[in-house]
């Protein structure tokens, strides 16, 4: 269950340092991103309840870690509807929608 507070949504409060704010739709490219930046979100750990995650799944990702991506050249898609308004403290608006799967 994604989110900070593992209940299927990208909510933020004080507790959540890391900003998981952005619902963000995976690619292999971002997964290996994150894997090289220490963070791996695809390989399974059951033990914590973890089935890693696969291209095509949505997560809600830490803003910060997002931004860095986009700088990089490796942002993965973003689900705008599902996005915390938190995440304007890191992204901005623009590179949001930009990146928006759900805008017409």
């Amino acid at each position: 269950m994604t989110g900070f507070f593992r209940d299927g949504c990208c909510d933020t409060g004080r507790e959540d340092i890391g900003s998981h704010t952005v619902c963000a739709v995976m690619t292999a490219e971002f997964l290996e991103f994150s894997k090289s930046r220490g963070n791996d979100l695809s390989t399974p750990m059951p033990e914590f309840g973890f089935r890693g995650l696969k291209p095509g799944d949505r997560w809600c990702l830490c803003a910060p870690r997002w931004q860095e991506a986009l700088e990089a050249g490796q942002a993965p898609r973003v689900v705008l509807r599902a996005t915390h308004e938190g995440a304007l403290g890191h992204c901005s608006l623009a590179d949001l929608k930009r990146l928006a799967v759900d805008l017409a």
